[in-house]
């Protein structure tokens, strides 16, 4: 009757090890682009089509490693009522920030962490940085390598 899901690449390990705990099943989200129309959260998350069928009516905890903004959470989430499941709880190691705390409150669903530490996130018209023209990184006196 419950599911254990995570976003694919961000907490899927720790979404599975919780599900092998829990001995229930387990899903996952993908993530793919999208247009975004501010911005924010160009990235949107869906069930794959196999597993779709398989969520409806079923009670689902989103779980993930670490939730800053909370795109990965906030894209599963809205998948999975799409798909018809009864989205119970967000749990992740640590939170960022108070965005997804918000996000969570608004839906009428309990946030569990083990940690949780203060972040500013804000959008490009209100970042500090952004609206001094300073860049991130200075490149040209960068002399580390990038990954």
């Amino acid at each position: 009757m419950y599911v254990v899901c995570a976003p694919l690449i961000e907490g899927a390990f720790v979404g599975l090890f919780v599900a092998l705990e829990l001995n229930v099943d387990f899903t996952y989200s993908e993530r793919f682009a999208r247009p975004s129309h501010d911005g924010l959260f160009p990235a949107g998350y869906r069930i794959p089509a196999a597993l779709r069928g398989k969520i409806r009516g079923r009670r689902v905890a989103i779980v993930n490693d670490v939730i800053n903004a909370g795109s990965a959470v906030r894209g599963t989430f809205d998948d999975l009522e799409s798909c018809g499941g009864n989205v119970v709880g967000i749990s992740a190691l640590l939170v960022l920030g108070t965005s997804i705390l918000e996000y969570s409150s608004s839906k009428g669903v309990p946030l569990i962490s083990m940690a949780q530490v203060p972040n500013h996130l804000w959008a490009p018209s209100e970042c500090p940085l952004c609206t001094t023209g300073l860049p991130l990184m200075d490149v040209e006196g960068f002399s580390g390598t990038f990954l």
